[in-house]
């Protein structure tokens, strides 16, 4: 049988082309693409009424949730980890949010900046992906001092934001930039005082800080809401336009896992934690039987959902992932 000449000269090309990939370490298949390890920028964006609303991550923390968890047992602990697919350390989200009233720019929470460790501190170059100037922003409100919340502010002792005023509840303030709490504070303790005054003294020095007490309107439909008890002055933020609500958590809670399921589980951060486990409660029932959004600042990225009743717990469902505007 005589094969075709188009045939056998296929076959002596094929054949060339082998051997020489062969010569160079090269197979038929392509060699396998590099891992990148790296996620796309942090940002998730929605209206609310005629405010857009812009939740940012800072990062993830790796956090031993084993350990720091409170008013439980270790066997809940590992049986609440193994219903939701965790194990401790726990990668925990740190969330803030940006809401534009079309007037203002207002940041909710700086994230860590450089007080946590490499896998935070990204809130400022997720603000500048989704848009914005750290510049442009406004007023920035704090939940509360620990560094996780305020160490963004700052870059080593210079402000980030040098436009913004820094607005917190005067309780916060008091007890986390005090010099006498600071020396009487325990070894372990001191550096949230540290954290706390390096990352808000700039802005204190500079009349850029101004404190309010308790419950305050801060702006047409934005108002701080007080829920101290994880920290002295801890606050949570209720965000209204148009007809729609959001509020803002802050630290009313750590982990989703646990304590949707059982508020009353508390964590070693909380100042107060009787009055912490009342003030989630609180919220808990006030959000399930009312509807509202919510957004919180450790709920895995965008933290943003709502809360229903799940027989005498609770469950958060999450906001639908969109691209949409």
């Amino acid at each position: 049988m005589i094969t075709p000449f188009f045939l056998r000269t296929s076959l002596a090309l094929a054949l060339t082309a082998g051997s020489s990939l062969a010569l160079f370490g090269v197979t038929a298949a392509q060699a396998a693409a590099p891992m990148v390890k790296t996620s796309a920028p942090g940002y998730f964006r929605m209206m609310l009424g005629d405010f857009e609303i812009t939740a940012l991550s800072d990062g993830t923390v790796p956090l031993p949730m084993d350990k720091l968890l409170t008013n439980t047992t270790p066997a809940n602990i590992t049986k609440a980890f193994k219903k939701y697919h965790l194990k401790s350390p726990v990668d925990t989200s740190v969330n803030g949010y940006l809401i534009n009233t079309g007037e203002k720019l207002i940041l909710v929470d700086a994230g860590a900046g450089k007080l946590f460790g490499p896998t935070l501190g990204k809130l400022v170059s997720n603000i500048k992906a989704a848009g914005y100037q750290p510049e442009q922003i406004d007023e920035i409100y704090i939940t509360h001092m620990h560094a996780d919340h305020v160490g963004g502010l700052v870059d080593a002792d210079k402000m980030v934001f040098t436009h913004a005023v820094v607005r917190a509840d005067q309780h916060d303030a008091d007890y986390w930039l005090s010099q006498a709490n600071l020396d009487k504070a325990a070894a372990d303790d001191k550096g949230f005082f540290q954290g706390a005054m390096a990352s808000m003294n700039p802005y204190v020095k500079a009349d850029k800080f101004k404190a309010f007490d308790g419950d305050t309107d801060l702006l047409p439909g934005i108002k701080a809401i007080a829920s101290h008890g994880h920290t002295a002055g801890h606050t949570i933020y209720q965000i209204e336009s148009k007809g729609q609500k959001l509020v803002l958590w802050g630290d009313l809670m750590h982990v989703a896992a646990m304590q949707f399921d059982n508020p009353s589980v508390t964590i070693k951060f909380d100042s107060d934690s009787k009055a912490a486990a009342v003030q989630r409660k609180k919220a808990y029932a006030d959000s399930a039987k009312t509807g509202y959004m919510v957004g919180a600042a450790h709920v895995a990225f965008p933290g943003l959902g709502y809360v229903r009743t799940e027989g005498k717990a609770y469950a958060w469902v999450p906001v639908n992932y969109t691209t949409m505007p």
